[in-house]
């Protein structure tokens, strides 16, 4: 047996299935704290099940800016969460073992199959189509999680607020604008874009709540078996309606796959969706007005973000996805004429996205 695994992790494993752990492979993680491993088992159990290693304390605040609980957590919030989606049927990976205590979970094996991957290597109407039930997943989680509020569990704890969005404009102008420059924001600058950030956020704050899973991503979501799979949900909260549908079709590389009239379609299916499952009547300019909000604070948090990763956490190889969403940020504005004031901003700040 390889003896680099943790006692703890070789007697969970032995405890659940009675099986040995064959070999240990680690698997590629993304821009979180927590890792994953991938064990091969034998004499016993599945095939492989997947470890989630939970980096310093077991219990984390979800993400540092959603750190909104009075009292400390008691239970991790992957877990938590994951308690309130069984029930509703989404496509989630079965949790096997519950070893938040010592410091990891087992988790059901789903591939290595990023939708994103999917998409690049079907057809189009494979792409769609797969698309298609994401948005699916997406709408049995806005719907019918909205429908089931549970005060226990934590995602119905807090919220996409005009602290939060405020918050994440900020984060884009810290690290986009000032710390990658290494100089402060002009102050005629600053009087254009900080009113239309605020604007933007009071909009969104405004904008009726629905349980959002908030990193709804190509990444975050597997195709295992022709089916979708949904994981990292942890950081799951209450916000506008089409603030997922905006990660989902524009998230870091998307724009590879989603061309703009696949996007108008798909943003049609959600709609047409919405209203057959039975959702909280919404307006057909709503839904595309509301849309196209979230989905310029979206990229305009991502650049911040990246940053960030790359100047402040030394995570390297962010930076290429930030022209991809420069353009996005340029193509939403034309969308949004009331916006385009940043558009002049972001030219002057970012001349290599404008070549």
């Amino acid at each position: 047996m390889d003896t680099s695994v943790p006692d703890g992790l070789r007697a969970a494993v032995e405890r659940t299935w009675g099986a040995e752990i064959a070999a240990v492979e680690p698997l590629a993680g993304d821009a979180s704290s927590r890792s994953y491993l991938r064990l091969r088992l034998r004499d016993g159990g599945p095939p492989s099940v997947v470890v989630m290693v939970l980096a310093d304390s077991a219990l984390p605040l979800s993400s540092e800016e959603l750190a909104v609980f009075s009292e400390p957590l008691t239970e991790l919030p992957y877990v938590n969460v994951d308690r309130f989606l069984r029930p509703l049927g989404m496509r989630i990976p079965d949790l096997y073992y519950d070893g938040q205590k010592e410091g990891f979970l087992l988790l059901e094996d789903i591939g290595d199959t990023p939708l994103r991957e999917a998409a690049q290597a079907g057809s189009a109407a494979d792409t769609e189509a797969l698309y298609r039930q994401a948005i699916d997943q997406l709408l049995l989680l806005q719907i019918s999680g909205t429908r089931k509020r549970d005060s226990t569990c934590i995602a119905f704890q807090q919220r996409f607020d005009r602290r939060l969005f405020a918050w994440e404009f900020e984060h884009f102008v810290e690290w986009g604008l000032e710390k990658r420059t290494g100089r402060p924001l002009p102050e005629a600058d600053a009087k254009v874009l900080r009113p239309l950030f605020e604007d933007i956020a009071g909009r969104l704050d405004r904008a009726p709540a629905f349980l959002n899973h908030r990193d709804y991503h190509s990444w975050n979501l597997f195709v295992h078996d022709r089916e979708i799979r949904v994981i990292d949900f942890q950081d799951a909260l209450l916000g506008p309606a089409t603030y997922d549908l905006a990660t989902l079709l524009n998230d870091r590389d998307t724009p590879a796959v989603i061309a703009p009239d696949l996007e108008h379609r798909l943003v049609e299916y959600y709609y047409d969706a919405w209203h057959q499952a039975g959702g909280d009547p919404l307006s057909h300019d709503t839904v595309w007005h509301e849309y196209n909000l979230c989905l310029l604070q979206k990229a305009c948090k991502v650049v911040g973000r990246f940053y960030y990763l790359e100047l402040e956490k030394h995570k390297t190889g962010y930076s290429r996805y930030i022209p991809p969403t420069l353009a996005t940020i340029r193509r939403v504005l034309e969308r949004l004429p009331e916006y385009r004031p940043l558009q002049d901003i972001v030219a002057r700040h970012f001349p290599q996205a404008e070549r």
